[in-house]
């Protein structure tokens, strides 16, 4: 055990909260969110910061030296081979311990030059998954890049770099302390790329936070998210263009697929951009179904909807088997194709779906269960 930290009561010790990038508000930055509000004195470290949110007022924040270089601060995919080393500059010598919440290159602090000085100080990594375009995406990442007419110098430099990096993304999971995985689908990965074993801590939602009612059940389907190749908004579009039904896809991501996409799709869809939080929940909560087609390594998003009554139809892989009940709080479809998506909106449409069993479930999710859960773990490990 850490013997300086035996020291100091756990109230008293000052922390260092480490994000991958503050650019918008998804789910990663609803677990650091939660993190933060557990940790109201902790100080955060970051690639970039270009976000504006309530959760940063007041907050220390210090970026790397990627924050000055145009063009690359805003291109995290582009930058992805620096960031590592944007990581390792930072000197977190004067913290008691050092909490990473990261899918990306964030837990690189624990190879810098500071821990050849404070050898005594934990990391420990809350991991939503390896980094999925060196491991397990690194194919789909590839055939779909979004750099345009870079494209082919981009997919060029990624195939040469990639193994490297796998190289580079492993050495720092040796340095790293204690793993904690956001799911059991997230555990496997540690094990299977870093070799090492974790903890599974669910990430929670802000379930007291959701006033929506389910009063009227609308006659269309919604999805919600970054519009990015794995997140499969491509499979809704085909899905809903041959089906004819409704669909609203709601997304706060500009990107060259979401432009591609739109283009592409037939009156019966309908997109909306960087819709208010209210307005969103209104429209999942009167829906007649949450879909939820990628691979996800946990997933809050169908959580988020069940918290206000609305069933899912998600892709019967990895995260979305830890929290849908199937047939009781939705329903599940594979393989990713038009056709078995199709099939399983018309098995739905022969269900029904008891509103409170769904909200139950979604709240066995809670917020406060999580930091209940990471505080314990720190405790058992930070003395």
């Amino acid at each position: 055990m850490k013997e300086h930290l035996k020291t100091k009561p756990f109230s008293e010790k000052k922390i260092a909260i480490v994000a991958d990038w503050l650019i918008d508000f998804g789910w990663a930055e609803l677990v650091l969110s939660h993190l933060l509000e557990l940790f109201p004195e902790a100080d955060i470290y970051t690639s970039v910061s270009f976000m504006e949110h309530p959760m940063l007022k007041g907050r220390k924040i210090y970026t790397s030296w990627l924050q000055k270089i145009p063009f690359f601060n805003k291109k995290h995919k582009l930058s992805g081979v620096l960031r590592p080393w944007a990581f390792r500059s930072f000197d977190l010598s004067k913290y008691d311990l050092v909490l990473c919440s990261s899918s990306a290159e964030s837990k690189q602090v624990s190879l810098g030059k500071w821990r050849q000085k404070n050898q005594s100080t934990p990391v420990i990594v809350y991991c939503h998954t390896p980094i999925r375009y060196y491991w397990s995406h690194a194919k789909e990442y590839e055939d779909m890049m979004e750099f345009g007419v870079l494209n082919p110098l981009v997919k060029y430099i990624f195939r040469v770099v990639k193994s490297w990096m796998q190289k580079v993304d492993k050495n720092w999971a040796d340095a790293v302390d204690y793993f904690i995985a956001n799911s059991k689908n997230t555990q496997d990965r540690i094990h299977r790329y870093y070799k090492k074993e974790s903890e599974v801590i669910y990430p929670g939602i802000d379930n007291q936070e959701q006033k929506s009612t389910k009063n009227t059940i609308g006659n269309y389907y919604i999805s919600v998210g970054r519009c990015i190749p794995y997140k499969k908004f491509d499979l809704l579009v085909d899905t809903f263009n041959k089906n004819k039904k409704y669909l609203i896809l709601c997304t706060a991501t500009d990107t060259p697929l979401f432009r591609e996409l739109k283009k592409k799709s037939k009156p019966n869809i309908k997109w909306k951009f960087r819709v208010s939080n209210e307005e969103k929940n209104s429209l999942i909560a009167n829906a007649q179904a949450f879909l939820f087609p990628p691979e996800e390594d946990f997933g809050l998003v169908p959580l988020e909807a069940m918290s206000i009554w609305t069933p899912i139809i998600a892709y019967g892989k990895w995260g979305a088997l830890e929290t849908v009940i199937d047939g009781k709080t939705g329903i599940f479809f594979t393989p990713q194709t038009p056709e078995a998506l199709n099939e399983a909106i018309e098995r739905f449409e022969k269900l029904s779906f008891e509103k409170q069993i769904i909200r139950k479930h979604a709240e066995t999710f809670s917020k406060e269960q999580f930091q209940e859960k990471i505080l314990t773990f720190i405790k058992k490990y930070v003395r």
